[in-house]
């Protein structure tokens, strides 16, 4: 069955600007996205049961944002 995640996309515009502002470089950020981005859209490929709605892109930003914010989650 396939989810729809309702995403605000002024709450997204704000991750992805607060994922920028955090590096001091904007194109090895925007590197790190498309290298996560890339990974998940294999990981779905692979598992073809659990589709997520959301799109890998969208689902980087939103991962690396919180891994930003909340530094415990990556046993930091």
């Amino acid at each position: 069955m396939l989810q729809r995640f309702d995403l605000d996309s002024q709450d997204l515009l704000f991750k992805a600007e607060s994922l920028i502002v955090a590096s001091p470089n904007r194109y090895h950020v925007t590197l790190q996205i498309a290298r996560r981005a890339k990974q998940a859209r294999y990981e779905e490929m692979e598992n073809l049961s659990e589709e997520t709605g959301i799109k890998p892109v969208l689902r980087a930003i939103l991962e690396m944002s919180d891994e930003l914010n909340q530094p415990e989650i990556i046993g930091g």
